[in-house]
């Protein structure tokens, strides 16, 4: 699914007693995934409570603004300032800032330890899809009404859309910034990655992030993971439809296939479409998973338009746009609210 159209973010501003995109997005959404999203809890019956740590990167700061997105920044957007370990770990400012706000994360990592979870989440949409090149041909109202129905128009087909030549180029445009990002400046590499099941995804995952290395000239880890939760908004856009798992296996075999992913899809309606709060509540879900079993500080995500929305609604940030083959960094703090045996606490 592209990004919304102004005609679908008017039916949002229709459905809510709101007058304007910053109080829609910023008000009520955010205050109802709050209310709702304390109640979750993990299988190994861990509490969290999230928010976005924000101050750090220039996507903090941008404004709510439905014309307004962003793509992926030099440094990830990685502001220019200094942290309070700075004076002993970097006195002379001789690291780079990546270098510096790592160790500075280590250290509220260490200081919250037993009371909160830090993760800082690389949330990648996936390059352009055939679906969205069709949406920008006909228009998001014709692509809402009709297009969007159907699996495609005779001559291309969209249903579980796979990347366009430009998405793959997108998705490789990544891979140099990696690349480039972890020599140069010392930008972290994901230590766990994570997909949605959906094929532009999993071919965006797999172009923007294999065959990396480490700077110490190992290779980086890539053992990515599908997770039916990260999926885009269900229902209704045949788009969003994912393929078997059989398929996946056949396509995919360097991917991890989670336990309990259904041959079939059984989660998407054609008649009925998930709404902005039931995703939010689906990507808590998905953050109760990640902190409570995955170690891993640095994760990425090859994601949707619309998961991006929702992990930003968990969390309380700004609702931003983020255009096709782009990334963005969310940087996650889960508090432990009640905690019988958290895995991430015994590192």
């Amino acid at each position: 699914m592209r990004s919304f159209g102004r005609r679908r973010f008017s039916k949002l501003l229709r459905n809510h007693p709101l007058t304007t995109a910053h109080q829609l997005f910023s008000c009520f959404p955010f205050r109802a995934i709050h209310q709702q999203r304390d109640n979750i809890m993990t299988d190994n019956s861990t509490k969290f409570r999230y928010s976005a740590v924000t101050g750090y990167f220039v996507q903090d700061d941008i404004e709510t603004d439905w014309s307004n997105t962003t793509t992926t920044l030099p440094g990830l957007g990685l502001i220019d300032q200094e942290y309070e370990t700075d004076k002993d770990f970097d006195p002379k400012r001789e690291k780079t800032q990546w270098e510096r706000f790592i160790h500075f994360l280590e250290y509220l990592k260490k200081r919250d330890a037993g009371k909160a979870i830090y993760k800082l989440i690389y949330a990648t949409r996936h390059g352009q899809g055939y679906h969205n090149k069709k949406e920008s041909e006909v228009g998001t109202p014709a692509w809402d009404e009709h297009w969007a129905h159907l699996d495609g128009d005779g001559k291309t087909t969209w249903f579980d859309s796979n990347l366009t030549e430009l998405g793959q180029g997108q998705a490789r445009d990544l891979n140099t910034f990696w690349r480039t990002s972890s020599a140069e400046l010392r930008l972290p590499l994901p230590e766990s990655h994570y997909a949605s099941p959906l094929t532009r995804c999993l071919e965006t995952c797999q172009l923007s992030f294999e065959g990396l290395t480490l700077p110490s000239g190992e290779p980086a880890p890539f053992n990515p993971v599908i997770k039916e939760l990260l999926r885009e908004v269900l229902g209704v856009h045949s788009c969003d439809r994912r393929r078997t798992r059989s398929y996946i296996e056949k396509t995919f075999p360097g991917f991890i296939i989670e336990d309990g992913l259904s041959e079939k899809d059984l989660l998407w309606k054609p008649d009925v479409r998930e709404t902005r709060e039931e995703h939010a509540v689906r990507a808590t879900k998905l953050l109760d998973e990640l902190f409570g079993n995955d170690p891993a500080t640095v994760i990425s995500w090859a994601v949707h338009c619309g998961t991006i929305i929702a992990l930003y609604m968990s969390t309380g940030h700004k609702v931003i746009c983020v255009r096709p083959g782009s990334v963005v960094p969310v940087l996650v703090k889960g508090e432990i609210v009640d905690s019988l045996d958290c895995a991430c606490n015994k590192l």
